[in-house]
């Protein structure tokens, strides 16, 4: 009888899940809350819409309030006027309505500016004293519509639609428009006319939303009465789970999500949607992380995301995710470490026990699954895991083993820390806990009893793993691996082996053990390793590294479907299929949401069936759905966007706002130099967003990635300069890359006019300096010219000298052979009275031997007379004078300066000086002087006293010295 139970809510909960894609039942889509506090404006945002890059605008309490993804920025209409309904064209222009005001926003150089189109409103319906509220725009026109007037804006022109009573509120149905008038019915606007739809009394009063129904028919949402079909001719109600919930809390607004979706906002409670068959599919308001359960406006962007504008701030709720939260908001059963589906029955374990809840309790007319946890008695403390094992629940907790029954537990041992649990044998479990291995086995009846602690090894058994020799692997709870070999009986080890890095791991810790498509695996912060048993040693897993890419430092692998395995690296979670031999795909970026959310270390991930997952986070539960992830695909991002541009030189100043474009032409004075551009990624989803940058012209390589959503550039050169962006998500998907051009314009000094001033003081100094160059060279050549008329006079002066001293050179060696001439002639003279007195002697003495003719001596007085004449001749003071005369003129007055310097010197001592000056001989001296040899020694020795010559001082040498 139970299987068929079981099989009766299986197809229960396929059935909730029964299209990729749809929104899920159990509990809710991710909802994002933007603040009061963040976006810094108004509470009330009246109205929604996207322009065709993707920035989201808001009709704010305090103005038109745009948000990027990133930046959020205020533009206050005139007067400071509320903002109640706005409408992009798609074409750069935002149009926006408030009380008495309507017109557009758009781009003006690199500003946001309104510009009004009230004074196009024809005269006679002048001045508006109403609130705009609803702006559609069309193909050729524009309607703005307020209670009391239809304004249609086309062509320059603006048309006014009145109405005997009052509007409510004019809905743009794919091109058909519809508007109630209050206390008439609902009419279809054509043109500027205005045509009853039969039978839309039944409607009652107003009418807050039209929506595109299937097969050409219209979704009519009311206040009071429901909701209505018209499909043309007949409006019929429509009676649905959510009727009653939409009368009681007040239908506000309506919204279309594509696949078959309607979503309704209520004043009282929140947003519900409900699907084409009537059947409510979500319920989302403050209890389910709304920040305010009144929906002033509903909206649908391009990314299938419902935008809530809220009385109290604005909420983007992502309805197509995969991923559907349940979050404990009371705190009763703490962090959760581990969950699971059994039987009828969801059991969380957490830090305070294990808790449970009915799964998919009943139908009838409950609009969505509720849950009420309650503690299972006795399982107080910690749960570490919940595994299900050949039909059985079984939990393990800090103070044991349990086999887990409906709402009751049944202790299976008391060996405290069971972390893992995993099937050795068709019969046999092993369990990883604080003090070693436990072995399980089967009893008679099918469940789980303990049968012994595996003998001989104590360690803390963090995960457990077997391989196909049948070897243990255990990561210990800190560091390092074991390799364990059981007996044949399994009840003691055989042998064991500790590993850490000196066997090749890259850390002793924080070393995991997985099977991984039947291979073991070793996680580490380096990556994954494998173990080669013939080197028994660890090496670098690198085929698995490298397509992993970031997800190969996974600190956790859980088994999933088939051969899809999800990696875990430290907080962030991807679905990796490796069902195609050789190739990997791995998906992160459908399950960003979880990053960070799941406890770290105890991640646990569990199969519902083929395609639902049940993850376990911090405070609560998500579901996922494998079929609506596979469906995403690869995500095709927008381009960033540039936002804005400032100068920060001296102080802030705004140069392109948010609004800007990157046709823009910016010019930066070359003072103003210092420039911050800030950009963002209009992708709304919550993913992690890193950017890049490079700006030509400065860097010389694209930026690392960074989460940095804006970039300061200082000191910029002038010149022109292109700024080039992109994103990516997850590390995966990279978005174009958007260009923004700049210039720094040159310093004044540099300017045109500088430049032209240049080129004149260019050709100026040219001119001066081909007048200094030609001043130059005349003076040059005038130098030179001098230089040789001086060259040349100095060449004649030297010629003229030259020849001078050749002339005295000549007139030297003329006077030096007349010189040498009177020296012969001095010479030949002395030598002539040298003979001539000689001659005398021998005259003289051959008188003496003259005889008369008797024989006889010559009488002495005859020979006395001839000696006299002889004697006379011999002494002749004329040969003397002549002789000094000659000396005189080739000795240079030798006479006077030896009579100057020596006063006392005699005649005969003047010549004897003049014969040892012409180095005459002793024997010549003595015939000159006519006397003896010896009285010519005398007259020296005499002659050297006068002079007071010193001793070794030859005589002849002194004078002639002198």
């Amino acid at each position: 009888m139970r299987k068929p139970v079981l099989l009766l809510l299986f197809l229960l909960f396929v059935k909730c899940f029964a299209f990729a894609a749809d929104i899920k039942s159990i509990g809710v889509p991710y909802v994002q809350n933007y603040t009061k506090a963040q976006y810094q404006s108004g509470n009330q945002n009246w109205s929604v819409t996207q322009d065709e890059r993707g920035v989201m605008y808001f009709g704010n309490d305090e103005g038109l309030l745009s948000f990027d993804g990133k930046y959020w920025q205020l533009s206050r209409m005139p007067n400071g006027l509320i903002v109640r309904s706005v409408a992009a064209d798609k074409k750069g222009k935002i149009y926006s309505g408030g009380f008495g005001e309507f017109g557009y926003w758009e781009n003006r150089n690199g500003f946001l500016k309104y510009r009004s189109l009230t004074k196009l409103i024809p005269r006679q319906y002048q001045p508006v004293k109403e609130e705009i509220w609803k702006i559609y725009v069309d193909t050729d026109h524009v309607i703005f519509q307020s209670f009391g007037a239809i304004y249609i804006y086309a062509n320059g022109k603006i048309t006014v639609v009145k109405a005997p009573t009052p509007f409510l509120f004019l809905f743009k149905t794919g091109q058909r428009y519809f508007v109630e008038r209050v206390g008439v019915g609902l009419f279809e606007l054509k043109g500027t006319k205005l045509q009853l739809i039969p039978g839309s009394n039944i409607l009652g009063s107003r009418v807050l939303s039209v929506l595109p129904f299937a097969d050409g028919r219209y979704l009519i949402g009311t206040a009071n009465n429901g909701l209505f079909i018209f499909n043309g001719i007949n409006i019929t109600p429509w009676k649905t789970q959510a009727t009653e919930f939409l009368k009681n809390f007040q239908l506000n607004n309506g919204a279309v999500i594509p696949n078959k979706y309607f979503a309704f906002g209520t004043i009282l409670n929140g947003i519900v949607i409900i699907d084409t068959a009537g059947n409510v599919v979500q319920h989302i308001n403050k209890a389910s992380g709304m920040q305010n359960n009144t929906v002033l406006s509903l909206y649908t962007d391009a990314e299938q995301n419902l935008w809530a504008g809220l009385d109290n701030g604005v909420d983007r709720i992502e309805v197509n995710s995969p991923l559907y939260f349940y979050f404990d908001k009371t705190g009763r059963f703490g962090t959760v470490y581990s969950s699971i589906i059994y039987g009828d029955k969801i059991y969380l374990g957490t830090n305070q026990g294990l808790f449970y809840s009915d799964w998919l309790k009943g139908s009838g007319n409950q609009l969505l699954q509720s849950f009420d946890f309650k503690l299972i008695p006795g399982s107080q403390g910690q749960v570490w895991d919940l595994s299900l094992q050949d039909g059985k629940l079984l939990c393990g907790h800090n103070d044991g083993t349990f086999q887990v029954n409906g709402s009751t537990i049944t202790k299976i041992t008391s060996l405290s820390g069971g972390w893992t649990i995993k099937k050795i044998s068709t019969d046999q479990l092993i369990q990883g806990c604080y003090t070693g291995l436990i072995i399980y086995r089967k009893d008679v009846a099918g469940n789980w009893i303990f049968d012994h602690k595996i003998e001989g090894f104590g360690e803390p058994s963090r995960y457990v793993e077997q391989d196909n020799k049948g070897q243990i692997w255990v990561s210990h709870a800190y560091k390092g691996i074991y390799k364990v070999t059981l007996t044949a009986d399994k009840k003691r080890v055989a042998s064991q082996k500790y590993y850490d890095k000196r066997s090749g791991l890259p850390d002793s810790y924080n070393v995991g053990v997985f099977n991984l498509d039947n291979r073991v695996v070793f996680s580490s912060d380096s990556g994954f390793y494998v173990y080669d048993d013939i080197t028994d040693r660890f090496y670098r897993y690198n085929q698995l590294n490298s397509r992993l890419k970031t997800f190969a430092f996974s600190n956790k692998v859980i088994s999933a479907i088939g051969k899809k395995y999800w990696f875990i690296n430290h907080g962030r979670v991807a679905l990796a299929d490796l069902s195609v031999p050789g190739k990997l795909t791995i998906d992160s970026n459908r399950f960003s949401m979880l990053n960070g959310q799941m406890v770290q270390n105890y991640e646990n991930i569990s199969l519902i069936n083929n395609r639902i997952y049940l993850i376990s986070v911090d405070d609560g539960f998500v579901i996922v759905n494998d079929a609506d992830a596979r469906r995403g695909g690869k995500i095709i991002l927008p381009q960033v966007l540039i936002r804005k541009i400032e100068n920060i030189t001296d102080k802030v100043t705004v140069i392109n706002d948010m609004h800007s474009s990157t046709d823009t032409e910016i010019n930066l004075p070359y003072n103003q130099n210092n420039i911050r551009i800030a950009y963002a990624l209009p992708y709304y989803r919550q993913v992690k967003i890193q950017y890049q940058y490079y700006l030509e012209g400065y860097s010389r390589q694209w930026s690392d990635w960074s989460l940095q959503s804006q970039k300061e550039f200082t000191n910029l050169n002038h010149g022109i300069y292109h700024f080039k962006v992109r994103a990516k998500i997850n590390d995966e998907n990279v978005s174009e890359t958007t260009e923004l051009t700049f210039e720094i314009l040159p310093p004044w000094y540099f300017s045109k006019i500088a430049l032209a001033f240049y080129v004149l003081l260019f050709i100026l100094t040219c001119y001066l300096i081909r007048k200094y160059y030609l001043l130059n060279l005349d003076k040059h050549q005038r130098q030179i010219q001098e230089k040789l008329q001086r060259e040349k006079e100095e060449f004649l002066q030297r010629e003229a000298i030259a020849n001078q001293q050749h002339i005295v050179t000549l007139k030297n060696e003329q006077l030096q052979a007349d010189l040498a001439s009177k020296s012969r002639e001095l010479a030949n003279s002395a030598m002539n009275i040298v003979y001539k007195n000689e001659l005398l002697q021998k005259i003289s003495d051959e008188i003496n031997k003259f005889r008369d003719s008797t024989g006889k001596k010559l009488p002495e007085d005859q020979l006395k007379k001839l000696h006299k004449v002889i004697d006379e001749g011999m002494n002749d003071e004329r040969d003397w004078n002549v002789f000094e005369s000659s000396f005189n003129e080739t000795h240079e007055n030798f006479f006077k300066k030896l009579k100057h310097d020596h006063p006392d010197l005699v005649p005969n001592d003047l010549k004897l000086c003049a014969y040892l000056r012409m180095n005459m001989s002793s024997k010549e001296m003595a015939s000159l002087l006519n006397i003896s040899l010896r009285g010519v020694e005398i007259r020296r020795y005499r002659l050297r006293k006068k002079l007071n010559l010193e001793h070794d001082k030859n005589l002849s040498e002194f004078l002639m010295e002198l």
